[in-house]
């Protein structure tokens, strides 16, 4: 599914995103050592059930990024011009490898660009639910979008 034109978006609009992803042990990994990422919680076992999560927490990054992906079919794929921020991220909950992650999106506030007439911003509210509904993820991110061409 495209995502939509600046002008097709209304404050309020939500959407259930239909794809979901199951976090493997390579996923954390390789975002780990990707980014260099030295934090015994997320690559030493040992080390991990020594804390109070009793084993490997699954990086954050890898979170935030996997949250932005899962909305991007819905929202602004074929349609952004560029992401300009990403505020008030929050990390309630852990994240554990065989967690199954979903989505879901809420526009919060729309403006016309000032600089761009043919596009306009778009600020979107992400929640990133585990398969038990608590609450892994949350941030707004504002993306340019394209007008409807004319």
């Amino acid at each position: 599914m495209a995502g939509r034109y600046f002008d097709e978006w209304a404050i309020g609009d939500r959407i259930a995103h239909d794809i979901r992803r199951t976090v493997t042990e390579t996923d954390n990994l390789l975002i780990t050592t990707l980014t260099h990422n030295p934090q015994p919680l997320h690559l030493d076992a040992e080390y991990a059930a020594g804390t109070e999560f009793g084993r490997i927490v699954v990086n954050g990054t890898f979170t935030f990024a996997l949250t932005v992906g899962l909305s991007v079919g819905d929202t602004t794929l074929g349609v952004l011009v560029a992401n300009l921020g990403y505020d008030k991220v929050v990390m309630p909950k852990p994240v554990f490898v065989g967690d199954t992650l979903r989505v879901e999106t809420e526009v919060t506030a729309l403006r016309p660009s000032g600089s761009r007439p043919g596009a306009g911003i778009v600020t979107f509210e992400h929640t990133t639910f585990n398969q038990r509904d608590e609450v892994v993820c949350k941030m707004l991110r504002t993306a340019l979008l394209q007008r409807r061409p004319l």
